[in-house]
């Protein structure tokens, strides 16, 4: 991505009890995210980053590109961002836990 700069890191390496924001859109969100994860679409962010916590943030979506530029901006913003790699494709393949909100099989493409 040219002229952005943020820090990423693999979905395994993970801290325990790491802030993840899920900046993909709702139908995405509603298939499947992580359990823990903060639901921001990134469409909303600038409008809403007020609702972060302070600490690091670690940004997901569904393949890296979009979390990737949430986590530039934030970083420009002053905040500190870290861009999952590989998003929720990875996360899954991973066999990293997942929920969706209509109780069904979590599903991600």
């Amino acid at each position: 991505m040219d002229g952005m700069t943020f820090p990423e890191i693999d979905v395994k390496s993970l801290p325990d009890g790491a802030y993840l924001l899920d900046v993909r859109e709702p139908d995405e969100w509603r298939a499947g995210h992580a359990p823990n994860a903060c639901h921001i679409p990134l469409g909303e962010l600038q409008g809403r980053v007020g609702e972060l916590p302070d600490g690091p943030i670690y940004v997901i979506c569904r393949l890296g590109g979009r979390s990737a530029h949430a986590a530039a901006w934030l970083n420009h913003i002053g905040r500190e961002a870290i861009n999952v790699d590989g998003g929720m494709q990875s996360w899954a393949t991973a066999g990293l836990p997942m929920v969706n909100d209509d109780g069904g099989t979590p599903f991600v493409a």
